[in-house]
């Protein structure tokens, strides 16, 4: 039988009342049966306006159609699912007398395109138990809303049943397969079914790479771009962001570069995903020209690029650069997102600028994000920076939720500024809230030991990291280890760590080691190290040969210092007088060591001949001058030491503030050890 149907617009009346009123006029029905051939046709007309497929529902159940029809309620479902109605599309789907492969493929699909695959499993087991037979459609539906890696097993099950069923041999229910383990963190099981595969296109290439970079496996990421390059498959813009990321960790820049030379020959340059990916690409190797270039020309220029080029200055160094580009953001009206606030914090941090870093942490109040983990743990970070550390701890009181990055800069907070009890009491506060100590947490564990003389503690939780928490220390943490053992004087120790390591030891490492040697006055140890140093073509630092330079003076080998100076010559190496900045009531006042131009240096030079005096008189200091210039006379050494940068910076701030506690430094040079007593002061 037919039905009759008819568009009429607004001006003309219903002449039934067998009509739905739509936006664009009105849909009548004659009082025939709707033909089944016409009734998808109907329902299409509707397809994401909820409230028409609705009415179209009702005058369905007022009609008495047949509900043998199943065209009819195989289609209905499918618009209620795609509007996001599932509880109604589930009631119409259990009304069913008779349920097909893709009426049950359509319910499985709306759960897991709404992100509910347990419901989606759940109706897939139910088909399977009633003996209704999937198909690849089916299964690849199913597949594409698993990303949990809680659902391991699940998808191994459909897995079995995908080879019980013979479905093994289809291109698209394999590539979903490949996908949902490199999202489930399977890489293994996913190469396993990529080598098992008759065939493969660009999807089941794509979806590898993705895997593998997701993981970290930037070089078999690589290699297998490569290899889809050799075949002549076609990348997509996820594959160019995967292969470019890797790149990026690999911290290769040739690599990198090629891969946009494929960006170019497959088409992929106007794409905003690639373009935003080479931009990050390029500037986190610090080639912010070309990084620039490709900024300029992005068709779109959304939060991810202008993060991108701001992250890129600040990893390398370039903090001014990084804020200034903030303000070119905030001023073409580009909203930040919480990565975009970690690095302009991390660039104020590492200024030591509190004030500038009070207005961030305004402007990221204004900006709603105070209440994201992330913005709040780079806050506490910014402050511990820069000394405020009663500003850093009220950060971490007052966040709403915490997670072991937040704990880790309350930790690492109260290591950089000289609290190691507060740092170990953290830390075991951090493991009783349930929180996993990662290397991160260690990293300021072993240091805070190292900084506050802590041997046995330091030991101690070195060696929980590998045989309780089963974590592989990295040589950050064998340099803190060997640093704390240096400063106590415990050389045996440190020696026989640095032939355990599993790699050579660099040069942090061997200079951590000198210094220590110069303090204790080891000087075979000191030799030892400062040979290493010397063999280390690329060493441009000038305090290595300027410690080992002091040693052999305070030793009266002078052959020996002159040697050290014709190898500092040859290899062009200068040392670099150090200086120190303090803020001051939102000023920033410069000290350079034996600074004799500062309009207050007669001011401060008699506070610090006073303090001198007086710690000789209560606390019979006497100045340590073996870190002094060798070549000068011992009036001359202790007046430089007296005349230290960061002295002379801290005794020109007390001049400007009422508490000398409220006043913040910072230098570029490591604090000499007469600096420690002006700390005690």
């Amino acid at each position: 039988m037919s039905s009759t149907c008819r568009l009429l617009v607004p001006n003309q009346p219903p002449r039934s009342k067998a009509a739905i009123f739509l936006p664009f006029g009105y849909l009548e029905f004659g009082t025939l049966t709707f033909s089944v051939v016409r009734f998808p046709l109907l329902v299409n007309m509707g397809k994401g306006l909820l409230f028409v497929i609705k009415s179209i529902h009702r005058e369905i159940l007022i009609l008495e159609f047949d509900p043998s029809a199943d065209v009819v309620f195989s289609v209905l479902p499918s618009r209620y699912v795609k509007s996001g109605n599932l509880s109604t599309a589930r009631e119409l789907f259990n009304s069913m007398t008779d349920r097909t492969a893709v009426s049950w493929t359509i319910l499985i699909g709306g759960y897991s395109h709404n992100n509910q695959f347990k419901e989606a499993f759940k109706l897939f087991v139910e088909m399977r138990r009633v003996g209704s037979d999937p198909d690849s459609v089916t299964y690849a539906t199913l597949l594409s809303g698993c990303n949990d890696p809680d659902m391991s097993n699940e998808v191994i099950q459909i897995h079995a049943d995908v080879v019980k069923f013979g479905c093994n041999s289809d291109i698209i229910v394999c590539n979903s397969l490949v996908d949902s383990y490199c999202k489930i963190s399977q890489i293994d099981l996913a190469c396993q079914l990529f080598g098992e595969m008759p065939e493969r296109d660009s999807v089941t290439f794509n979806a590898l790479i993705t895997g593998y970079a997701k993981e970290g496996l930037n070089e078999e990421a690589i290699k297998l771009f490569m290899e889809m390059q050799h075949l002549g498959f076609k990348p997509s813009d996820f594959t160019f962001a995967a292969a470019l990321c890797a790149g990026i960790r690999l911290d290769d820049i040739a690599l990198g570069q090629l891969i946009h030379s494929f960006v170019v020959k497959c088409n992929f340059v106007g794409n905003v995903f690639v373009g935003n990916s080479l931009v990050d690409m390029y500037a986190k190797c610090g080639r912010f020209k070309e990084a620039r270039k490709i900024f300029a020309n992005l068709r779109c220029r959304s939060t991810v690029p202008w993060t991108a080029m701001i992250s890129g200055y600040v990893q390398t160094g370039q903090f001014e650069e990084g804020l200034k580009l903030f303000n070119e953001m905030h001023r073409a009206d580009v909203s930040a997102d919480q990565s975009t606030f970690a690095s302009i914090l991390k660039a104020s941090a590492n200024l030591a600028s509190l004030s500038l870093g009070k207005q961030l942490h305004s402007f990221v109040i204004r900006s709603g994000f105070m209440t994201n983990v992330f913005s709040g743990s780079a806050l506490l970070d910014m402050y511990a920076k820069c000394g405020s550390v009663k500003e850093a701890i009220q950060i971490f009181q007052e966040m709403p939720e915490r997670n072991i990055v937040s704990w880790n800069a309350l930790i690492s907070a109260y290591a950089q500024n000289g609290d190691g009890e507060a740092t170990l009491r953290s830390f075991e506060e951090m493991i009783r809230s349930g929180f996993q100590p990662n290397s991160v947490s260690f990293l300021s564990v072993v240091s805070a030991c190292s900084h506050s003389g802590l041997v046995e503690e330091g030991l101690r939780y070195f060696n929980s990291m590998t045989q309780k928490y089963k974590l592989t220390p990295k040589k950050e943490h064998y340099a803190s280890m060997i640093d704390m053992f240096c400063r106590k004087g415990h050389f045996d120790d440190a020696e026989k760590l640095i032939a355990e390591m599993p790699f050579e030891p660099e040069e942090i490492i061997w200079s951590s080691v000198l210094n220590s040697c110069r303090i204790h006055k080891n000087q075979e140890l000191a030799k030892k190290a400062a040979d290493h140093l010397f063999k280390m073509e690329m060493l441009r630092d000038a305090a290595p040969y300027v410690g080992m330079s002091n040693i052999y003076a305070v030793a009266g080998q002078w052959d020996s210092v002159s040697k050290v100076k014709k190898a500092m010559r040859d290899r062009g190496v200068k040392k670099v007088p150090g200086c120190s900045w303090v803020e001051v009531k939102n000023s920033v006042y410069i000290f350079n060591a034996n600074d004799k131009l500062h309009p207050q240096m007669e001011q401060i030079g008699r506070i610090i001949e006073t303090l001198m005096i007086q710690m000789e008189k209560e606390e019979g200091y006497k100045p340590d001058t073996s870190c002094a210039l060798h070549d000068e006379g011992e009036e001359i050494k202790i007046e430089s030491l007296q005349y230290h940068n960061s002295t002379i910076s801290k005794m020109g701030s007390a001049l400007e503030e009422a508490e000398i506690a409220e006043t913040r430094a910072m230098g570029s040079a490591l604090v000499g050890i007469t600096d420690y007593w002006w700390q005690c002061v």
